[in-house]
Order: C-alpha cells, then sequence, then structure tokens
C-alpha cells in the first residue's frame, strides 16, 4: 500500500443525536448510536472540486467511495447528487448553506484534489448544515494517485469519528477464503481485499486446501491452515512479500484453528495428535510451546482477549459444543455459554466488552454476542448457515459467512445491534473472513 502524509485533525466531535426522530434546531451535529429505531441523518457530498486539470479524473471516484462507506453504515443516508440545489464550485468559497437545507441536509460534505504527475492531493471539510458550522479543522491527505482510494477511506474514517465519537472502520482490509470451481472440487485460495470487497488480490496458488485465514494485530501477516502437505499444518505469511512458512510443525501432528496474540509475538492454536485436540500456544521468536488444555474433548477455535490475558475457546468437554474462557497462564476454564443450542467460533471484540459467535439451535444457525461472562445473549442474525464472525477495528461491525441451502457461501455484515444486514461484493464464493485493524 502506498504510504501518504495527513495533517492533524482537531476538534473531531460536534453532536447531533440520532434518535427514532431527528430533533431540527440550532443543536451541533451528533450521531448517538443506541438500541432504538434509527432514522438515518441525511448528507450531501457534491463531486470534489478539481483544483487542475489531472485532478478531474478523480473528483466523482473520490466523492462515490465516501458516499458509499457512509451510507453503508446504516446510519447516514446520501441526498443523490441530481438533487443538489447548491454547487461547490471552489473549496475556500464560503457555503451557502441555505441550498442544502433546501434539500433537507444535515451534513455537507466538500472536498478538493489536485494531482501532479503521480501524486495527488486530497482536502475535505465537514459542515453542520442546519447550525451552519464547520465540524472540525480540515483534513489533507497527500500521497501516490495509487492511494487514491485509502484516501476515500481515510476522510470517511475522519467524518465518521466526528459524527459518533467512535473510531472509524473504512481503511482496513479483509482476509478471506476465495472460492472457485465445482462444489464437488472446489478450489479455495487466501485472498485479500478492501473492506469495501475493492482490490481483491489472491495471496495462495489454490493447489492446496486452505482455510481461517487471520491478521496479525498489525495487519501485516496473516496465519492460515493448509493442507498443502496432505495434514493440517498452519502457515504465517507476510502479506506485502507473500514469504510464508510453516510453524509449530512437529511429525505426527495436525495443528490449525491459529490466531495472533495482542502483541504479535505468539500464537495459540489447536493440535491434534492421538486423538486428542488440546490449545497450544507458541512463541515465534524462540519456537517455544505450552500446553494450555489437556482433556480428552475437542478444544478449538481460541481468540485472546485484547488485553492478552484471557482466552474464549469452543469445547465439547461437556457433550455439546459450548463456549470457555480460561487465563493465558493456565487454571481451570469456564463455561460461558449458558443457553440451548451449540456454540462456535467465539471471538472476542477489540472493545474487550462482547464476544461474537456461532449458535446453531433447532435448525438454524446465527451470528450472536454475549458478554464475556456470558450474560446478555443475543442473536444478530438467523439463516440456514451463518457461521465465522469477524469484528472490525471499531468493534461496531460484525462480518460473517452466509449459506443459503444449496447455495454458494457469501460474506455479510451486521451491526451489533442487529441492524443493517448487507452483503459485501467478492469475486465469486467467499467464505472465512478476517479484517484487519485500521491500517498505519
Amino acid at each position: 500500500m502506498t504510504q501518504f502524509s495527513r495533517r492533524p485533525v482537531l476538534g473531531l466531535l460536534a453532536g447531533l443525536t440520532l434518535m427514532p426522530k431527528l430533533a431540527l434546531g440550532q443543536t451541533p451535529l451528533r450521531i448517538e448510536i443506541n438500541e432504538g429505531v434509527i432514522e438515518p441523518v441525511p448528507f450531501a457530498i457534491p463531486d470534489f472540486v478539481p483544483e487542475n486539470g489531472a485532478g478531474g479524473q478523480y473528483a466523482q471516484s473520490l466523492a462515490r467511495v465516501i458516499a458509499n462507506n457512509l451510507s453503508g453504515t446504516g446510519l447516514l443516508r446520501e441526498i443523490p447528487p441530481s438533487a443538489h440545489v447548491g454547487r461547490i464550485t471552489s473549496f475556500d468559497s464560503p457555503v451557502q448553506f441555505s441550498d442544502w437545507r433546501a434539500i433537507n441536509a444535515r451534513a455537507l460534505i466538500t472536498g478538493a484534489v489536485r494531482v501532479n504527475g503521480s501524486q495527488i492531493t486530497v482536502k475535505f471539510r465537514l459542515f453542520d448544515v442546519v447550525s451552519g458550522q464547520q465540524l472540525g479543522d480540515g483534513l489533507q491527505l497527500d500521497g501516490s494517485t495509487d492511494a487514491w482510494r485509502r484516501m476515500a477511506h481515510r476522510v470517511s474514517d475522519q467524518v465518521y469519528q466526528r459524527l459518533t465519537g467512535e473510531s472509524g472502520y473504512f481503511d482496513s482490509r479483509v482476509v478471506f477464503i476465495a472460492e472457485s470451481g465445482p462444489r464437488n472440487n472446489r478450489r479455495k485460495q487466501v485472498a485479500i481485499m478492501d473492506q469495501d470487497g475493492e482490490n481483491t488480490q489472491y495471496l495462495t496458488d489454490g493447489t492446496a486446501l486452505t482455510f481461517a485465514p487471520r491478521f496479525s494485530p498489525t495487519g501485516d501477516r496473516i496465519l492460515f491452515t493448509s493442507y498443502e502437505t496432505g495434514f493440517p499444518r498452519i502457515y504465517v505469511m507476510d502479506v506485502a512479500s507473500r514469504r510464508r512458512q510453516i510453524i509449530g510443525d512437529q511429525p505426527g501432528e495436525m495443528t490449525f484453528a491459529p490466531r495472533f496474540s495482542p502483541d504479535g509475538q505468539s500464537v495459540v492454536y489447536s493440535l491434534s495428535v492421538n486423538g486428542t485436540t488440546d490449545l497450544f500456544l507458541l512463541n515465534l521468536g524462540s519456537g517455544q510451546r505450552w500446553q494450555l488444555t489437556n482433556t480428552s474433548s475437542i478444544d478449538t477455535a481460541p481468540s485472546f482477549s485484547p488485553d492478552g490475558t484471557r482466552l474464549i475457546f469452543e469445547s465439547d468437554r461437556s457433550g455439546t459444543s459450548q463456549l470457555y474462557a480460561m487465563p493465558i497462564s493456565g487454571g481451570q476454564p469456564q463455561r460461558i455459554s449458558q443457553g440451548q443450542g451449540r456454540y462456535s467460533t467465539p471471538v472476542w471484540s477489540p472493545r474487550g466488552d462482547l464476544v461474537a459467535f456461532t449458535k446453531q439451535h433447532n435448525g438454524r444457525f446465527h451470528i450472536g454476542v454475549m458478554r464475556v461472562d456470558g450474560s446478555n445473549e443475543r442473536l444478530l442474525t438467523a439463516s440456514f448457515l451463518d457461521e465465522g464472525p469477524t469484528w472490525s477495528p471499531n468493534g461496531r461491525v460484525i462480518m460473517f459467512t452466509r449459506e443459503q441451502a444449496g447455495g454458494d457461501p457469501s460474506l455479510m455484515s451486521v451491526d451489533i445491534t442487529g441492524r443493517n444486514l448487507r452483503t459485501i461484493p467478492t469475486p465469486g464464493p467467499a467464505s472465512d473472513p478476517s479484517w484487519s485493524p485500521l491500517l498505519p
């Protein structure tokens, strides 16, 4: 990814309340996310102003990516450019707010773009239309033209943060399994894309079965499991160079379901040998490993707490697949899932307050969340097959795999309130998503 500089933004938040009904007045613009019925806040984003001839080819594209990102949250609704009364012809000219109030816009995003050779400069401002005030300082991004989409994602993150008070999640990527070919001979490749489904790249060639890719905390490495040797083995890959190596490989052992520790220095995974499957922790630097569980049950799908002190995992030690938590230092695991049905694929939220999971009950699959002690369980989805949740970097959105009866798998996302269920575009059938942190 081409790097670019960012000039800091001050005063990131000014507030409007988003409730079942929106009270219009001279209060600052802020979106308050709650459990009520959300009426999306209308916003306008004209094409960015080209500040030279070469900037013209990016003026509309930048605005469209930002508009799609923000509309995709379900919290904001774009007023289409065809309905605009006013026009923005100069980035520095005063805004005629009456033109934007006339179309009932609550927020206005303006921007400008200049291109010199292979370098691009993008600027933006955000306004509260009702109060006629600018929200925060302007932002300028400078970098390679190859990074224009990433600049649009950065602008989207800043708008989102100013309107909600939460960090954004648009400048991030997703690694997943791209599937192709007939169902009885499916080719599966590890692939990576932007969070909005663009810029797909393939990291493996599909000659060996691969599954469960997982990002490192810094987003520069991934873990995945491959049958390249004939048995499941864990590989670690550098995303930029595509260099990879097997980790924790011992004769007679099968390793799978890996995840990085929050500091990126260790990997927790399942190891199966002599008919038992337990959890192990491997230090990537020294190669030293520790056995964390030791039972006759199947312990798998481990996930670290954000502070690295605890694990949550699935186990059938009670007779059916359930969720358990334990300190990383050892100790007796405690069951946290208490509802009816089978629980699997737990993932700790980046915020540390929730665990996402897959649940199977009464012939249906669900994606759900619960508190880390197992209380306040809420099911967000239901279908023939929903599984494998992964969290957005800000802990607001969950992406997962959905497969309809007789159909191909696809990637979906849902807000943790259960609203805004969306399909994520991919080149073909896709499964096993893992969301990266925000890019540096």
